[in-house]
């Protein structure tokens, strides 16, 4: 008995006729569903592959669009910035000249005050000058030359001569 070709050949015609049988429930059955299978599993791979490369530019276009943005509001800050600047130094010189001009009316106000009290201070003081240069003169004559000033008004011409040359 040989074990490579048995005795009876209807034991390998039906073992053919099962690989046969089993041949062809895989053939239309089970690799048409594992091809479908495999099919959409490429599809989910291929597309979740174009989602992922849509979602990458998607991002990147986010992106660049929020660094322009983020540019635009940098740019803009600076320009407010420099805005900001220039009217702290327009402020600062208006401020400054206000003051000059305050400044210069109370100087010239001051002046005007100091012009008008030495003016009083002045006349209020002109008759004691006259009378105590009269009292002076007389007492260097050895005589009362009070009487004879006041008639002839020399004082009061020496007071106005000079008087006329403080002025000018």
């Amino acid at each position: 008995m040989n074990p490579l070709f048995p005795d009876n050949y209807s034991e390998p015609v039906i073992g053919l006729v099962m690989f046969l049988v089993t041949l062809f429930v895989i053939g239309k059955l089970l690799v048409p569903r594992i091809q479908k299978t495999l099919a959409e599993r490429a599809d989910a791979i291929d597309g979740g592959m174009m989602r992922a490369e849509e979602a990458r530019a998607e991002a990147r276009n986010l992106e660049r669009q929020y660094r322009e943005r983020l540019e635009a509001a940098r740019r803009d800050a600076a320009l407010l910035r420099e805005e900001a600047r220039e009217q702290g130094a327009q402020i600062g010189a208006e401020l400054r000249a206000q003051a000059q001009a305050q400044a210069r009316h109370l100087i010239g106000t001051a002046h005007a005050q100091i012009e008008a009290d030495r003016q009083a201070a002045f006349a209020q003081l002109r008759p004691e000058i006259g009378r105590l240069s009269t009292d002076l003169a007389g007492r260097v004559i050895g005589e009362s030359l009070e009487v004879d000033v006041r008639d002839t008004g020399i004082v009061e011409r020496f007071l106005d001569e000079l008087d006329n040359r403080t002025v000018s």
